[in-house]
């Protein structure tokens, strides 16, 4: 199923997942693609779902730069810590946020945007994470987790306001 664009942009996010995959648009053709994890309990954008919402989004914020590979993030803040095999033992059913934050905002009413459907309220992102849970399969809470290497080179590439475009 095609959602019609509300905003017809030349260049943008396109996350399938089915193919669990992020790609940039540039001038209607694909430029790069990098593998993802979306969501483990599936699509849906209802408050407290752990489900990744669909439709067009926008990068409201980006966060991180210049902080190093692995770096940790709670609550869009870097902690000092690098991730690393202790801190994984340490916080075991921590969700780990690291490296970049891309946090999106829904722009349709209703379906990801306002009320108790909003992607930004719900704190969605793409991040990065540890490498090995990048295992092709959707596994995350509800946000669009990258390879860390490949979330920098994302940041590098993208401006806040891009659009961004998830579907099955």
């Amino acid at each position: 199923m095609t959602d019609p664009n509300p905003i017809s942009p030349a260049d943008f996010l396109d996350i399938s997942i089915g193919a669990q995959r992020l790609a940039i648009i540039e001038n209607h053709q694909i430029v790069q693609t990098y593998p993802v994890s979306t969501a483990k309990k599936g699509v849906g954008s209802q408050k407290g779902s752990y489900c990744t919402p669909l439709g067009w989004h926008r990068i409201r914020a980006k966060i991180g730069a210049g902080q190093p590979l692995n770096s940790v993030f709670i609550g869009r803040r870097a902690t000092g810590e690098i991730y690393n095999q202790t801190l994984k033992r340490q916080y075991p059913e921590r969700d780990w946020i690291l490296t970049r934050i891309l946090w999106l905002g829904g722009l349709e009413p209703g379906r990801n945007r306002y009320g108790d459907v909003d992607t930004a309220w719900r704190y969605i992102y793409i991040h990065g994470c540890p490498d090995e849970l990048m295992t092709g399969l959707p596994e995350s809470h509800g946000c669009i987790r990258m390879k860390n290497a490949d979330v920098v080179d994302l940041f590098s590439r993208v401006n806040a306001g891009l659009s961004v475009y998830i579907h099955q």
